[in-house]
């Protein structure tokens, strides 16, 4: 049978590019094998500081979403047709309260957004998530100056709101015609649990979440020195509380969770310089129990499934990609710093947009884009582009921009992508004319 070379075009394409790529590539120059090095050691980072303590239980949460959150009670606080005012500080204060990375907040944007919440709300959720951090403004302030600190507060909140309204004006047709076809829908109001259990459960994991995510670095005193010194036992306490509930209240087995328990707790005590071991084995722990329990929890662990399944290949990627062309702090990829210093003195439009864009490329790990700004500024950053740099970086970032493509499609990718880097750099020019 003749091959059919139409149809097959686009797949001779990509070979024939990877062999391009494979046989021209610069293997042996130094710029190049210390740029693939960056990129394997961000992801080497990335995969011990941010997949078991960020990602893992975020997809837990993610998961629980598609299974005890009702697409009724969605549609009728984020939905389309919901009251704007309901929907965006819905939105906008359950993302910042989460207080995460770029990439953590993916699982649960993606989670809200298919239960049928409006365009403009998750999008507000998406960027509230990590830009409207309440710590790292504190640190910002701290490390960089109150006006910075305000300026970016500021900005942060505005932003979601805009850039989500925005979303929603852009797509108004789409948003409506949707809205239109769910109207038709008898949709339940519960999914057999009631709103007390499901808010207790997002409440414990959303509460293990952040304060295993918690940094000691913010910490300078008080209260925050005592939760940053002891986090992990209120990681236990939330755990333990986790364990009652799904046993007397979702109908989980007792003597599972509790042979799980007793496994946790004996390994926190053999190996205490490791308290991620312990935390990644109760995650593994619940998934088992949970694929041998009741419908229910399968259910969940297979939406909790298909979100890693969806996202975590995507991440790895551009984690790799984002460390091969920028590096890590104090290192250089194939991008050198020298050039990024050089482009984002002063307070030229130039050198806000360009303060945008890198900032939007680069991955921050939650609180690290204070230190590199401090670094950037000691080299001659304005703070125009510090600030447009410190309202694009947190929200966005090369991996993060591949996994919303795979949510929302390339269009609305740009769209989100364009509407956050231009407002960035708007503000950038805003503050640097303003206050220099």
């Amino acid at each position: 049978m003749p091959i059919d070379w139409k149809s097959e075009a686009r797949v001779l394409a990509a070979i024939a590019l990877v062999f391009a790529v494979a046989f021209w590539m610069p293997v042996g120059v130094p710029r190049f094998d210390d740029a693939v090095h960056e990129g394997l050691a961000l992801v080497h980072w990335y995969a011990r500081e941010h997949v078991i303590l960020c990602l893992l239980p975020a997809f837990l949460i993610a998961g629980a979403m598609g299974v005890f959150i009702s697409q009724g009670a969605v549609l009728r606080h984020l939905g389309a047709d919901a009251k704007r005012i309901v929907a965006y500080g819905v939105a906008s204060v359950s993302g910042s309260v989460l207080a995460v990375c770029s990439c953590t907040v993916l699982p649960l944007f993606g989670g809200l957004y298919r239960r049928g919440a409006g365009l403009g709300p998750a999008v507000a959720f998406l960027y509230s998530g990590p830009a409207i951090n309440v710590l790292a403004i504190v640190l910002t302030a701290n490390v960089l100056g109150i006006e910075l600190g305000i300026a970016r507060a500021v900005g942060a909140i505005v932003f979601a709101v805009v850039i989500g309204a925005a979303m929603h004006f852009i797509y108004r047709r789409e948003e409506a015609r949707l809205a239109a076809e769910r109207r038709g829908l008898i949709l339940p109001d519960g999914d057999g649990r009631s709103p007390a259990e499901a808010g207790a459960l997002f409440a414990l994991l959303i509460g293990i979440l952040v304060f295993a995510n918690w940094s000691p670095s913010a910490g300078e005193g008080g209260v925050l020195a005592l939760i940053a010194t002891g986090r992990w036992l209120v990681v236990g306490a939330l755990a333990l509380a986790l364990a009652l509930l799904l046993v007397f209240r979702f109908g989980w087995s007792g003597r599972a969770m509790a042979a799980l328990g007793g496994l946790i707790v004996a390994v926190a005590i053999a190996i205490p310089q490791h308290p991620d071991l312990p935390f990644l084995l109760g995650i593994i722990g619940l998934a088992v129990i949970a694929g041998m329990g009741t419908p229910e929890s399968q259910e969940w662990l297979n939406q909790s499934w298909g979100f890693a399944k969806l996202i975590l290949p995507l991440l790895l990627v551009g984690v790799f990609a984002a460390g091969v062309l920028l590096g890590r702090p104090g290192h250089e990829g194939l991008i050198p710093a020298a050039w990024v210093a050089a482009l984002v003195g002063g307070n030229s439009i130039e050198a806000n947009a360009f303060a945008a864009v890198v900032g939007s490329l680069m991955y921050f790990a939650t609180l690290t884009e204070v230190p590199i700004v401090q670094g950037l500024m000691g080299a001659g950053m304005g703070k125009g582009p510090a600030l447009a740099l410190l309202l694009a970086g947190p929200a966005l970032s090369l991996p993060n921009m591949l996994v919303i493509r795979s949510i929302l499609g390339t269009e609305k990718t740009f769209v989100y992508i364009g509407l956050v880097v231009v407002m960035a750099t708007i503000s950038g020019l805003v503050y640097g004319t303003f206050w220099p």
